[in-house]
């Protein structure tokens, strides 16, 4: 197979779905909340350094993501509070020890927290994977009362191995695998893993750090999304997916802000849209398709 651990099948061909409460799309805020270590080279940065030669402490790249946590996240947990959105935290665990304003605010909102690694670096070069793992989801489920179900790498990058490492270790659905608009049972050696849409095309880090399009590139990207997807939604009676990705430090600044709160009011309007974190969407699926 193309794919080792999903058969493939076009996605007009996947049994149909009920929508809940009669809803066709469902939106899942997906906010990336992360650790960026100082003494380390930062994941990604906005600013080249000077002769092109990395340096560490990489202060203006630092200070960009951290400006996120102090400002930008204030904005976001206003906006998403005031329309009462259930969210979900792709959470570096790291967070609660860095940034413990900001882990609790995000707890105390109410907001499901998913797995994200320890701090900002891909898994493949964190030291041992199933160690890693189990402390990231012991130190969220100690800080929340609640064992992470979900998980989302950094990156989105995983060893070979992943999958069966997030099976053991109780994992009920990963985001990683960005290859559908519903829900799909993926195989392991430990049991099946529901691999749970997300989104690289709706996402303020490629939108914006990678593509650097203008700031209301994400609202003109889900209005055309939103549209395609009613037009299939009605003509096929399937569910849709709507992921959006998003991180403080690029939608929570002062000249974005604004098309955040646009793209709400715009998915508010729309009666065919409601709004469930990562656990309600599994739920939802389960129930309808076990694997």
């Amino acid at each position: 197979m193309a794919n080792p651990r999903i058969p493939y099948q076009f996605s007009t061909s996947r049994p149909r779905l009920q929508g809940p409460e009669g809803k066709s799309i469902i939106v899942h805020w997906v906010v990336n909340v992360e650790h960026w270590r100082i003494e380390e080279p930062m994941p990604r940065t906005i600013i080249t350094p000077p002769h092109g030669k990395e340096t560490v402490p990489d202060i203006p790249n630092f200070s960009w993501a951290d400006y996120g946590m102090r400002c930008g996240l204030p904005r976001m947990l206003e906006l998403f509070q005031q329309h009462q959105l259930p969210v979900s935290t792709s959470f570096n665990a790291g967070v609660i020890d860095a940034y413990p304003q900001a882990a609790e605010a995000m707890r105390d909102a109410g907001w499901e927290f998913i797995g994200h690694g320890m701090h900002q670096k891909s898994i493949n070069h964190a030291g041992d994977e199933a160690v890693l793992l189990q402390a990231v989801l012991d130190k969220i489920a100690g800080f929340t009362g609640v064992r992470p179900r979900g998980w989302l790498s950094p990156g989105l990058r995983e060893t070979w191995d992943t999958p069966e490492m997030l099976k053991a270790c109780g994992v009920e659905y990963v985001c990683d695998w960005v290859m559908e608009d519903i829900p799909v049972w993926m195989h392991t050696n430990n049991g099946p893993l529901l691999a749970m849409p997300y989104n690289l095309e709706l996402n303020d880090s490629i939108v914006h750090a990678i593509e650097k399009h203008s700031s209301d590139e994400m609202l003109k990207r889900l209005m055309a999304t939103v549209e395609c997807f009613a037009r299939e939604t009605r003509a096929q009676s399937q569910v849709r997916i709507l992921p959006i990705g998003l991180h403080p430090h690029l939608m929570g600044v002062p000249h974005r802000i604004g098309t955040l709160h646009s793209m709400v009011d715009y998915l508010r309007a729309r009666p065919e849209v409601c709004f469930m974190n990562g656990s309600q969407i599994h739920d939802w699926f389960v129930a309808q398709q076990p694997a």
